[in-house]
């Protein structure tokens, strides 16, 4: 059903020949750097890999269809606040479905949900049962993909999530619930302690609960919460430091060599996606990863889909630590998270009070006790699999953990 609310313009992707013909071209004229013996991914990702995985978006993978597969769903912009904002929206045909706003994180896009999409919005074609219906609204984020340019620095989670809600009740939606993972993870919980009255329920996974220097925060945690914290604390940090420090220095890299943006990108695949062990397309498949590598080349959005890192860590991190705010310094920084505080800010507004539920994958790291810290957990589901893409690498766990949340707290 067409959207006709004022304001909100139909989209279609269309991206010019001329640009895919300079893709290509300069994939071509690639000039590959030297390697050290034996290193395999230890010290990034290794030559050989990327010089095979670089030559099939070259040569074999066909943007045309996945722009094609991605059309088949409503698309439009609308600008909120100054904001422009590209978002799918995919109406159930079920009457009383309930609307579900999802959001993606970095270095994701709306491609992360095209597996759950139908399941969500029409599960009697899927062999569901209809009342777990949904209307999806699936954002492109600010400065992510076609939401862009970015109206002015301090778009952060509470930014973004005034924008989301003001989307929401301009689409006519008065109650509705938000899925988030990574990125999203942060601007969910905003959603809902902005609109509260309006959400009626918030779900995440690869959600991040840090410590927040409190005395015996870290006791008595499980085997499994020490794991997962020794995770934090050892986490390559690397691409995060860069994107919350200087993220419109990377960005002339990667904005001018598709074989630096695809190096930047399928590296967190590697070490994010399960098995741990693996390679990326043994999760996700290898097109998919393309496509969304593609997205961020092809918009030219390296620099505005990094801001939100510094929003969020950076920037937040010194003016807190200028005004005393330094009570967590080490946790953070121990766990390789980037600048200290920015957990604070993660944190920012006090404890959500939007019934919450979290999804937790075998990759994930979040820990139970700074999760329920933060926010009103209701419902708390651990996967024996999965990783950080979960809407890409199980798409059925994610449906069936979000539709039997909802159904609890309709």
């Amino acid at each position: 059903m067409a959207n006709t609310t004022p304001g909100i313009r139909p989209f279609r992707i269309d991206v010019p020949q001329t640009q895919l013909d300079d893709l290509r071209s300069r994939l071509a004229a690639t000039r590959w750097p030297d390697e050290l013996p034996g290193i395999g991914w230890s010290r990034g990702v290794p030559v050989a890999y990327l010089k095979d995985l670089a030559e099939h978006w070259r040569t074999a993978y066909d943007w045309r269809v996945h722009e094609a597969a991605l059309n088949k769903h409503p698309q439009y912009m609308t600008a909120v606040d100054g904001q422009n904002i590209h978002f799918l929206h995919v109406r159930s045909p079920e009457p009383g479905a309930t609307p579900l706003l999802l959001l993606h994180g970095w270095p994701g896009s709306v491609v992360d949900f095209l597996d759950v999409i139908g399941p969500l919005s029409d599960p009697r074609a899927y062999g569901g049962d209809p009342a777990d219906a949904f209307h999806v609204v699936v954002p492109s984020l600010p400065g992510f993909a076609f939401s862009t340019p970015l109206a002015g620095p301090g778009m952060g989670a509470a930014a973004i999530a005034g924008v989301l809600t003001r989307l929401m009740s301009r689409l006519g939606y008065a109650r509705y619930g938000v899925q988030g993972y990574d990125t999203g993870s942060w601007v969910a919980p905003e959603v809902g302690k902005q609109a509260p009255d309006h959400v009626i329920g918030v779900h995440v996974n690869a959600m991040i609960a840090f410590p927040v220097g409190t005395e015996g925060e870290t006791d008595g945690l499980t085997e499994v919460e020490q794991r997962r914290w020794e995770a934090m604390r050892d986490f390559n940090d690397g691409y995060l430091q860069c994107n919350s420090k200087r993220p419109q220095t990377v960005a002339y890299a990667l904005t001018d060599s598709p074989a630096g943006q695809l190096a930047w990108i399928v590296e967190k695949f590697k070490e994010l996606t399960d098995p741990g062990d693996g390679l990326p397309e043994q999760s996700i498949d290898r097109d998919r990863i393309l496509t969304e590598v593609s997205l961020y080349w092809l918009t030219a959005t390296a620099a505005s889909a990094a801001q939100i890192y510094y929003e969020e860590i950076s920037a937040n991190a010194w003016s807190e630590a200028d005004s005393g705010g330094g009570a967590a310094v080490g946790a953070a920084h121990d766990a390789g998270w980037g600048d200290s505080d920015g957990q604070d800010n993660w944190a920012a507004g006090g404890r959500g009070t939007v019934p919450t539920a979290v999804l937790v994958s075998r990759r994930d790291v979040t820990v139970r006790r700074w999760a329920e810290r933060d926010h009103n957990v209701v419902r708390w589901t651990e996967l024996g699999r999965g990783g950080h893409f979960l809407a890409m690498e199980a798409p059925e766990l994610l449906v069936g953990d979000v539709r039997a949340f909802f159904a609890e707290v309709r």
